[in-house]
């Protein structure tokens, strides 16, 4: 089983590095361990978002919490008004909320993300563009 989670963890790693390279997007997976709930487990990550750039809008098979560690970021989510977080600040996405945030300071930005997922599911799955 450990096996695995770390298999898992490498790929999400491989795929968020690759991501980051192309759009100044990175997500970087510190854990992901099983729940006492079946068939969800959590995974916790840091996003770091260079200036300007955005995380695309994109959706999660569960609950995103997160908390800005600094920076300044747009967090535009489906059915609610767009929020300006700064560092210290909180914010819960619910599962399969369509969101996207997006850097508005002139440094880095970056998230501590704790994501209470579907196991087995990709951790964020792309979402169609506003018309």
């Amino acid at each position: 089983m450990k096996k695995l989670v770390i298999g898992a963890v490498s790929i999400v790693a491989v795929v968020s590095a690759a991501a980051a390279q192309q759009t100044g997007f990175k997500r970087t997976v510190l854990q992901q361990v099983d729940l006492s709930v079946p068939g969800r487990e959590a995974v916790t990550a840091i996003a770091e978002l260079q200036p300007g750039v955005a995380a695309g809008r994109h959706t999660h098979p569960g609950e995103e919490v997160g908390y800005v560690l600094e920076g300044t970021v747009l967090l535009e989510q489906e059915g609610k008004p767009a929020a300006t977080l700064n560092a210290g600040q909180t914010f819960l996405i619910a599962a399969g909320a369509v969101h996207n945030a997006t850097n508005k300071g002139q440094g880095a930005a970056r998230i501590l993300a704790t994501y209470i997922v579907e196991k087995g599911k990709p951790l964020a799955t792309p979402a169609a563009p506003t018309r």
